[in-house]
């Protein structure tokens, strides 16, 4: 049974409510239209799974210090700025079920608005004499440009195979879990074994997370996309990657002719979903997406038994096992 997020935060809960009034007060400018826009990103911020898993894993390695706050805004500033440029970027005019700053603003705001969020993360680390923090998360934000820019050139030829596709996820998605575990690590730390072992943590989490939204694409649970984006934007996801290895040869160029003319037809994408579903693509990616689990649950049990710990392995089961 996958515990709610309330349940899980309970050994950081009061950690949290003091991060919700520093992170506030980190976003905050005299500009009035650039406060009115943080405080509606603000007010829409998600989950806030990256600033648990920071809080938990510093709890785990040595106790929460005032570092690890410095840590946790660092991590959402820089993050909530690639989101605003992403959306600009993706001509998104939603996020989570809103509308984005660049829908309500324009592009020109979005895109200031994302650089004064780059900014002030990089200013708050500076003014703590974070360094490590700052060397930390900036190479994750290094690793996500270039896993980007790595997905866009292999979207062009429909040629990713597995290898490539995990090069691209370490580096676009499970890059920043890794480096807010590695930082939560390194806020209350001096120990690089320890550092680098929850930066595997990490990664490996965020391996799962991807492959799971992988799946979403190919279900029918609501989870703030529609069925098939990324068939239509041409992602190759594992599920299709798999299939599409499992094909005898016309059947594959087939469907890679199909989705290069016309990704984005109903018709098209029923097809690839359909095709993924009957070639087990399904199964063997959730199959990949557990291994990384246990690899995760592996690296955790090195440490001893705590309430941290035990709300770790649940966020990692939130993680792999959420339905949007």
């Amino acid at each position: 049974m996958v515990k709610s997020l309330q349940s899980i935060q309970a050994p950081i809960v009061d950690e949290l409510r003091t991060f919700e009034q520093r992170f506030r007060e980190a976003m905050r400018s005299p500009v009035p239209l650039l406060d009115r826009i943080t405080f509606y990103i603000v007010r829409r911020k998600g989950k806030q799974v990256r600033p648990m898993f920071i809080f938990l894993t510093a709890k785990l390695c040595n106790g929460v210090t005032d570092a690890t706050y410095t840590a946790a805004s660092l991590v959402e500033l820089l993050h909530t700025a690639s989101l605003v440029h992403d959306d600009v970027v993706d001509d998104a005019n939603e996020r989570r079920g809103f509308f984005s700053v660049n829908a309500l603003w324009k592009n020109k705001a979005a895109v200031l608005v994302g650089d004064f969020l780059l900014t002030r993360g990089l200013a708050l680390a500076l003014k703590q004499k974070q360094l490590q923090l700052l060397q930390i998360v900036s190479d994750a934000f290094e690793a996500i440009t270039v896993g980007e820019l790595l997905q866009l050139e292999k979207a062009r030829r429909l040629d990713i195979d597995e290898a490539v596709y995990y090069e691209v996820i370490r580096k676009k998605t499970a890059s920043l879990i890794a480096s807010a575990c590695a930082a939560g690590a390194a806020s209350t730390t001096t120990d690089e074994v320890v550092i680098e072992k929850m930066r595997l943590f990490g990664e490996t989490i965020g391996m799962a997370f991807q492959i799971r939204d992988d799946l979403f694409d190919f279900g029918t649970h609501d989870v703030g996309k529609p069925l098939g984006i990324d068939i239509k934007e041409k992602k190759m996801t594992l599920p299709l990657i798999y299939a599409l290895q499992q094909a005898p040869v016309a059947e594959r160029k087939a469907i890679i002719r199909r989705i290069k003319r016309s990704s984005e037809e109903p018709e098209t994408i029923q097809a690839v979903v359909d095709f993924v579903r009957q070639s087990g693509g399904l199964a063997y990616a959730q199959q990949v997406m557990y291994d990384f689990r246990a690899q995760a649950f592996e690296i955790l049990h090195t440490f001893p038994p705590s309430p941290a710990r035990e709300s770790l392995e649940d966020l990692v089961n939130f993680v792999v096992m959420r339905e949007k």
